[in-house]
């Protein structure tokens, strides 16, 4: 064993500074790994930066990175050939600058509960180790120092460390972890494996842990047939050169699918993508893609990876992607976002801001290229990426005034249009009185057919709203768009929708209309239905019951949560019941004894509600026996 040349002590304030990391670490403890790796990268990356300056000229050779374990021994090694250290800067950077950085963090943030989330800003990337480790080893040899000339130091966790000169035979640094026992559970394959893909897939610099067998070409058999021999080589386990750091110009569809696949093995292709290249006034590359999405708004958020120089951050993204954008996929990597940051850090950065900001807008620069170049290939991804459009609209200011020009309306028939083109399409035929352009819509067309069917005998158009976001797009689309109204298609009999002042004459008296409304609120005998006579066309159904757009809407904003609605919830509904004076049913009902006359209109009432599917149970059985009564 070398002989010790020095032993001493840190100089620092606190004594028991490893217990405070490791309490404050202890949710994140396998980021000691990350940690270790990340400073191997940077060492070998300078030994790059010197050679490439001319001021190394020695043989680089191979540079990879090494993880290792020994079950037996209880340790975990990192080993790099970068430059490595002499005992002097060991103690330089090891003793002075990191321990005073872990100093100062315990200052200022024992008492706080979100220190995790910053160790990295002072410089105790290395001290991460004795979180998991009893004792920890540097053996180094820098690249300015002749062969065999090492150095090694050792420190137990306490503030007492020993160096001394060793043997090194290559140039580089092994950091060496004694694991203790409460963390014995890193000392497997598996797990050491998949934290390092997690964290370290795509560093800069290969890394190797353990080794693998491949199949070869080995010539052909008596037979002609080829034949195939195993080879042991080493398991790199991540991707050096990831696509995001390539120029889009040198890429084909093909790298961008494939690269989707690496990411998200079990995923369909996406329908498009987006390579972000930034460096004024921040750093930005990365790649997103558009998923298709489901109309039911299971947001698959976690989707975005954030790096930092190719070193992974987290896949918690929200204060860096604006929200609704959170269910695209990809990778982003920016290397002014520290390797270890807090969600104030986060929400309160310039950089951060700036980079959501450009985000939005790349994202809307690319809609509207996608839109302009090709139509109806836009048309055909509408379905699948409205849900980010009209989010997108809803949430932000800025994306709306990029989006109106090519976010599109679809009708029942299955037509688009932009809302300029929708509103110069339906303003001969849908302007009410005071002006208003009226957009109709139907929320369920299945269920409100017959309500689009009358809709359309007046010639108007009906749009198709389906969406788990339309109701707070319709609000969104009504303030922004001047003069529009918007109603649901069952929100009003066909006549009163777009109210134009134009009246059908009607045949029945006041005296007959106030009869047959008496009739009417007797047969129906709820206080929640307001009944009233119209005139309506001969044509129009016999009854129409519909809610008002302002109830409905203020109820649906409140099953989805919206505020200060939440006591609409508790309401009972409330519905009106539009009679058609014009009916032969009601002229029917005038002539009729009084008993019948009660039956016909819970007749014609029940017919309403079944259209709507809304008679249920004991009523839809008395609905039936009556039906049959009245037919024999």
């Amino acid at each position: 064993m070398a002989e010790v040349q020095e032993k001493g002590t840190i100089s620092i304030h606190t004594e028991n500074i490893f217990p405070i990391i490791k309490k404050f670490l202890y949710s994140d403890h396998e980021i000691f790994l990350r940690e270790l790796v990340s400073n191997a990268v940077d060492a070998t990356q300078k030994l790059r930066k010197l050679t490439s300056l001319g001021e190394y000229d020695g043989e680089t050779g191979d540079v990879k990175i090494e993880v290792s374990f020994d079950k037996k021994k209880k340790t975990i090694t990192v080993s790099d050939k970068g430059i490595g250290m002499t005992g002097e800067e060991i103690k330089k950077y090891i003793n002075q600058i990191a321990f005073s950085g872990a100093a100062e963090f315990v200052e200022k943030f024992k008492d706080k509960t979100d220190a995790k989330d910053i160790i990295g800003k002072f410089g105790l990337g290395f001290y991460s180790s004795f979180m998991v480790a009893d004792n920890v080893e540097i053996i180094s040899r820098s690249y300015k120092v002749g062969a065999d000339e090492g150095a090694k130091w050792v420190c137990d966790g306490s503030t007492a460390f020993e160096l001394s000169a060793t043997k090194k035979k290559t140039r580089g640094t092994d950091v060496i972890l004694h694991i203790n026992k409460d963390s014995e559970e890193f000392l497997d394959e598996w797990k050491l494996k998949g934290i390092l893909e997690k964290y370290c897939k795509f560093l800069p610099v290969e890394i190797k842990f353990g080794t693998k067998e491949e199949s070869i070409d080995d010539g052909v058999d008596a037979d002609g047939k080829p034949k195939q021999k195993k080879i042991t080589v080493d398991r790199i386990i991540n991707n050096p050169a990831p696509l995001w750091i390539k120029a889009p110009a040198d890429l084909k569809d093909e790298d961008y699918l494939n690269f989707y696949k690496e990411l998200y093995p079990f995923s369909e292709d996406p329908l498009f993508w987006i390579h972000l290249n930034v460096d004024y006034p921040f750093n930005l590359t990365g790649v997103l893609y558009f998923p298709k999405v489901k109309n039911d708004f299971e947001m698959q958020k976690n989707k975005i990876q954030l790096y930092s120089r190719q070193v992974f951050i987290t896949d918690e993204v929200k204060d860096v992607v604006p929200d609704f954008l959170m269910m695209l996929h990809g990778v982003l990597d920016s290397p002014d976002i520290p390797l270890n940051v807090s969600r104030s850090y986060l929400q309160s950065d310039a950089s951060v801001k700036k980079i959501s900001q450009h985000i939005t807008k790349k994202v809307a620069d690319k809609l509207a290229e996608l839109f302009k170049k090709d139509r109806k290939d836009f048309e055909k991804k509408w379905d699948d990426i409205n849900i980010f459009v009209k989010y997108g609209i809803i949430s932000d200011e800025k994306f709306y005034d990029r989006a109106k020009d090519f976010a599109l309306l679809k009708n029942v028939e299955g037509n688009y249009f932009t809302f300029d083109e929708y509103k110069e399409k339906v303003k001969a035929s849908q302007t009410d009185k005071d002006s208003n352009v009226v957009f109709l819509y139907a929320s369920d067309a299945g269920k409100q057919d017959s309500f689009i069917q009358a809709a359309k005998t007046k010639s108007y158009d009906v749009l198709l709203l389906d969406g788990i976001l339309d109701n707070h797009f319709i609000n969104t689309l009504e303030q922004k768009l001047e003069k529009v109204q918007i109603k649901r298609v069952d929100s009003e009999t066909a006549d009163k929708l777009i109210d134009k002042d134009e009246k059908m004459e009607s045949v029945l008296s006041d005296e007959e209309k106030e009869q047959v409304k008496g009739v009417f609120e007797k047969a129906i005998a709820n206080k929640n239905m307001t009944v009233t006579v119209e005139s309506l066309s001969p044509e129009d159904l016999p009854v129409v019951i519909t809610m008002s757009e302002f109830m409905r809407r203020m109820k649906d904003m409140s099953k989805m949560g919206g505020g200060g609605y939440s006591f609409m919830g508790t309401m009972p509904d409330n519905y009106n019941v539009a009679i058609n004076g014009n009916h032969t049913i009601v002229q029917k009902i005038l002539k009729a004894e009084e008993e019948q006359k009660t039956k016909l209109a819970k007749q014609a009432y029940d017919l309403a509600l079944l259209s709507q599917n809304m008679l249920t149970g004991a009523d839809l059985t008395n609905f039936i026996k009556r039906s049959v009564e009245l037919v024999s």
